[in-house]
């Protein structure tokens, strides 16, 4: 990591159960799926640590124990992990973030222990930092090419957010990077199920869900044919 780059916290949702990947989730959480050696979240925290995100917070709930075992206190990887576990009902993608209030900081960073993310996070966390805004999502235009489209964006704001239905104007995608101050928390109702389409759409309805453009591309294991394209990927030697 360059030390000239400030610390900063991401909290990366890790609880998820992975069907679409059949066997190979059955008795392992996704994150620790094995890209050519390693589980897969080795390769995202790597990333991270190189954007100057040393300080994780994993958000666990599947065969957590599992991860927890492997990475500890993130020592061994350059970093500083804490655990927030989701035990019993699931809390959705909101929820569980909601449930690990006591481990953030007033601003951090949230994605997915399925998605390896290339962009310029410094970039973003300045944008953001600069601006009055509770939430800030990252995102892509997308065209439908990699996955289909699911916002409206216009002059720097997320109009619509829609993983159903098509809308005019829907050529972007969430990247999977959210920025977020610890107050936008005080949106989600504790010890319930909520997601974060929910959550953002309050800030959508108020004209406060910002966005940040990015031109990479995003890298995910959640499906077989992401799993394969990224294990192609490490093979070529094509990682940052």
């Amino acid at each position: 990591m360059d030390p000239s780059l400030p610390v900063m916290q991401c909290v990366i949702l890790a609880g998820g159960r992975g069907t679409r990947l059949g066997e190979l989730t059955a008795s392992l959480p996704k994150a620790m799926v094995d890209v050519n050696g390693r589980p897969f979240l080795e390769y995202e925290i790597d990333l991270l640590r190189s954007h100057g995100i040393v300080n994780i917070v994993l958000c666990v709930g599947h065969l957590a124990d599992a991860i927890q075992r492997h990475f500890g206190d993130g020592s061994q990887h350059g970093v500083t992990i804490r655990y927030s576990i989701e035990r019993g009902a699931l809390l959705g993608t909101a929820g569980a973030v909601k449930q690990a209030e006591p481990l953030l900081n007033e601003v951090f960073f949230l994605t997915y222990a399925d998605s390896y993310l290339r962009m310029n996070y410094q970039a973003a966390l300045g944008r953001f930092r600069g601006g009055g805004e509770p939430a800030m999502m990252v995102v892509l235009q997308n065209e439908n090419r990699f996955e289909r489209s699911n916002l409206v964006v216009k002059d720097g704001y997320v109009l619509v957010y829609d993983k159903l239905h098509g809308h005019p104007g829907m050529n972007y995608i969430n990247f999977g990077v959210c920025l977020l101050r610890r107050e936008a928390l005080a949106r989600i109702p504790p010890n319930e199920a909520y997601s974060q389409e929910q959550w953002f759409q309050q800030f959508i309805d108020e004209g406060r869900l910002a966005a940040f453009e990015t031109g990479d591309r995003f890298y995910e294991i959640g499906s077989p044919d992401g799993l394969e394209e990224f294990r192609r990927l490490v093979a070529a030697g094509e990682l940052p």
